[in-house]
């Protein structure tokens, strides 16, 4: 468990702090300098520039950033969806649960990537929503958690729902009932405590996913909009200098490797240490 949460705090720390990178490097992650382009690297560019002569490394920095906020934000708010829902489904049963499960089986059925791109391709303002939001640069962030969300709850719903059902049958959780215990109670101290460890888990596993995710829809121009960098819009950046610089694909390509990897073995070893059965068999 260790080196995956390790590889992830540096890189979660050296991706936020960008700000003072570019303070030491003395070079603005966002500026362009046409006439230094696909430089190799040097003192003033450790990694080199990119097709437009931006810093690659600060480049890389600030796409970390983005990727990681978008895979932590998201993956937060889909565990708190699903375990509403699988709390609701497992605790209340009859049609609630009926209901509920149609609806996450429907939503496991969809297309995803296909539905995504649609759903990318919204026009906001049609939603109603503020121009001045619609117009920022942040607003592609935004798109990202929600559609991350919409899409990434089921699979923690139904961990839930499967471990309210078996912590609703427990002598604990009929001793509070007869006692009188509120609904909200019994959820909160009774039958969540039960479910943690899979939903952590879950959750550990859905930052990779959402990281892949984000860097595929970037990638085909429908997340992160520039001048905001991404691993996956650096990744479409650097398709037309593939043969004269395949390290501009290479740099990205890597982050996100280790990046999802770190989130997997995390969550593996997440696993093993939350299981009772496998921590009784070590």
């Amino acid at each position: 468990m260790k080196l995956p949460l390790v590889l992830l705090c540096l890189l979660a720390a050296a991706s936020f702090g960008a700000p003072l990178a570019a303070a030491v490097l003395g070079v603005d992650a966002r500026s362009v300098d046409l006439l230094d382009r696909v430089a190799d690297p040097s003192l003033q560019h450790p990694l080199g520039t990119d097709e437009l002569g931006r810093d690659v490394l600060l480049r890389l920095l600030e796409g970390g950033r983005v990727s990681l906020a978008v895979g932590g934000a998201a993956a937060l708010a889909s565990a708190v969806l699903g375990t509403i829902i699988g709390l609701a489904a497992g605790y209340v049963g009859g049609w609630t649960d009926r209901v509920l499960m149609r609806l996450t089986d429907g939503v496991i059925a969809l297309p995803l990537l296909a539905l995504l791109i649609v759903l990318a391709a919204l026009d906001l303002g049609k939603l109603g929503l503020p121009r001045e939001f619609i117009q920022s640069e942040e607003v592609s962030v935004f798109r990202i958690i929600a559609l991350a969300t919409l899409v990434g709850w089921t699979t923690t719903a139904r961990l839930v729902r499967g471990g309210t059902l078996i912590a609703r049958s427990q002598d604990y959780v009929r001793a509070a009932q007869s006692l009188g215990a509120s609904t909200v109670h019994v959820l909160r101290w009774h039958v969540l405590p039960n479910v943690v460890g899979p939903l952590l888990v879950a959750t550990a596993l859905s930052v990779g996913d959402i990281i892949l995710l984000e860097s595929v829809l970037s990638f085909l121009g429908l997340g992160i909009q520039p001048p905001m960098a991404s691993w996956g819009n650096m990744l479409t950046n650097a398709q037309e200098l593939i043969e004269s610089a395949p390290l501009l694909a290479i740099y990205p390509g890597v982050m996100i490797f280790v990046t999802v990897i770190c989130c997997n073995m995390f969550a593996d070893a997440l696993h093993k240490r939350l299981d009772p059965r496998q921590a009784a068999g070590a």
